[in-house]
């Protein structure tokens, strides 16, 4: 594997009892770059991001992360490698408050995450360090909020946040700005720009503009296999591409 991709597969397949979800898909990533993996419904995208992080096993293939084949590894060996994902539902805790959630992602560094019975000051010596991490995604106002009086464009960034408290060379954002009002888009559209700057970035997005405006390559899935990759200017004038979107990347032209 060329130092130049941090992740690559090779011919990854995923079979459900005789349906094929991803079909020899070969994928590579460039270090540095905001990479999109868009389709169609069905078309394999939270398939292959669960193959990537080991929620799924493998049918055949191979996935290799910073040269590593890691097609065998745990979920919890590969997050601890530095791929982290976040998830199309919000997954924050909504009853603690906003510093107090991204201090849990922190707690690694102190090897204290399963130490229940140490008190909260413990953890008070993350707290500058949290509070960088929500001055980054614009959110250091709401830090005593409870998380779940945030709006819900917010707590999308919250989870950014604590996404960036493990210290991810590889963030894979599954669907980040779904559900999102027009304001909340450009906020989050930028927050993922401003922390792929010393980072790699593969996303899941159906918004096209979003696309157009972040990604440096996109793949396109469907039914389960490759059908273009390329530069957003390339890939939403293809005609196969525009056929599987029955005009979704044409109208966003």
């Amino acid at each position: 594997m060329s130092t130049e991709y941090i992740l690559e597969t090779q011919d990854l397949t995923r079979e459900f009892k005789g349906f094929i979800a991803v079909d020899k898909v070969t994928l590579r990533v460039k270090r540095g770059s905001i990479h999109a993996l868009i389709g169609p419904n069905g078309a394999g995208k939270t398939t292959m991001f669960n193959l990537l992080t080991k929620f799924l096993p493998v049918t055949a293939g191979k996935i290799l992360f910073k040269g590593e084949d890691i097609t065998s590894r745990k979920a919890s060996e590969v997050a601890r490698m530095g791929m982290v994902r976040s998830f199309q539902i919000s997954a924050v805790f909504p009853h603690l408050t906003v510093l107090e959630n991204v201090r849990i992602g922190l707690q690694r560094k102190l090897g204290t995450s399963f130490h229940f019975w140490k008190p909260e000051s413990s953890l008070y010596a993350l707290n500058e360090e949290a509070m960088a991490l929500l001055e980054q995604v614009d959110l250091s106002s709401f830090a005593q909020t409870q998380t779940v009086e945030l709006p819900y464009g917010r707590k999308r960034a919250l989870e950014i946040a604590t996404t960036l408290a493990l210290d991810p060379e590889l963030m894979l954002l599954d669907e980040p700005t779904q559900g999102m009002g027009h304001e909340d888009v450009g906020r989050v559209v930028e927050l993922i720009r401003k922390v792929a700057a010393n980072r790699t970035v593969l996303m899941v997005e159906h918004n096209m503009n979003v696309i157009a405006n972040l990604s440096d390559t996109i793949t396109v899935l469907a039914r389960g296999t490759v059908l273009a990759e390329g530069p957003y200017e390339m890939v939403s004038k293809d005609p196969r591409v525009l056929e599987a979107y029955v005009g979704t990347v044409e109208e966003t032209e």
